[in-house]
Formats: structure tokens, C-alpha cells, sequence
């Protein structure tokens, strides 16, 4: 039953997680419309996108061994 809501909770996070990354066109979009970034601000979207990634990475691989470990219980 613990194992159940925890694999909920992750499951939530993955969602979560992937629907804050930003899309890949997203620059293609705002370089058509014309809006104008600085430097700093594409830096720090760089990073926040890196983090995100690297969350999902690490969240969706926690999602299969759990999911792995209740298939085999």
C-alpha cells in the first residue's frame, strides 16, 4: 500500500516536472515574434532547463525501478 502512494507521488512529480520544461521551438517562436532577450535571461532559462532535465532524468528512472520493484512483489 506504501509502495503504491509513493509510486502516485513520483508518478505526479514526472508530470509535473516535464510540463515546467520548456518546449524545444520555443526559441523559433520568439525569435519570429521579435522579442528581444538579454543575455542574462537566456543564460538563466538555459540553466532552469538543465535542472529540469536532469529532475526528469532522475525522477522517471525512480518511477521504473519502483514500479519494477511492486511488479516482482
Amino acid at each position: 500500500m506504501i509502495l503504491s502512494v509513493v509510486l502516485v507521488l513520483l508518478a505526479l512529480a514526472l508530470i509535473m516536472v516535464v510540463m515546467l520544461q520548456s518546449g524545444k521551438s520555443a526559441g523559433l517562436s520568439g525569435a519570429i515574434s521579435g522579442m528581444a532577450d538579454t543575455f542574462m535571461a537566456k543564460n538563466k532559462a538555459k540553466g532552469w532547463d538543465a535542472k529540469l532535465a536532469r529532475w526528469t532524468k532522475w525522477v522517471a528512472i525512480g518511477f521504473m525501478v519502483l514500479l519494477l520493484v511492486i511488479c516482482l512483489l
